[in-house]
């Protein structure tokens, strides 16, 4: 099983703030989605992700969040498996990044 690269909220503002090619997906279902979201966050839940692999590439930054880290380790871990694309996790998912002053939007 690979490793996954994981960080933390604050390394994600900071990645975002700089201007990092980022693709930050938001793997939760519809209902949560509709909660709120990361800025940016693109809508695919985790059970799409393998209709999607060819829409990933190793060309931008994927990053993946859920809401608290564990549905989007395992979309990391599918990815790199099944088609070698690097993904980050971001521990603790939304609900750190809310917990930490991250702004939600409504989408």
């Amino acid at each position: 099983m690979p490793m996954i690269e994981e960080i933390d909220v604050a390394e994600l503002q900071t990645r975002i703030a700089s201007g990092e090619k980022i693709r930050l997906i938001d793997v939760r279902t519809q209902a949560e989605w509709d909660q709120g979201i990361i800025e940016n966050g693109e809508f695919m839940p985790l059970d799409t992700v393998p209709a999607h692999l060819d829409e990933f590439s190793n060309d931008v930054t994927n990053i993946i969040y859920c809401r608290s880290g564990m549905r989007s380790a395992q979309a990391c871990m599918f990815l790199e498996e099944h088609a070698g694309i690097t993904a980050i996790n971001v521990k603790g998912g939304i609900i750190a990044w809310h917990h930490s002053g991250g702004a939600v939007i409504r989408p």
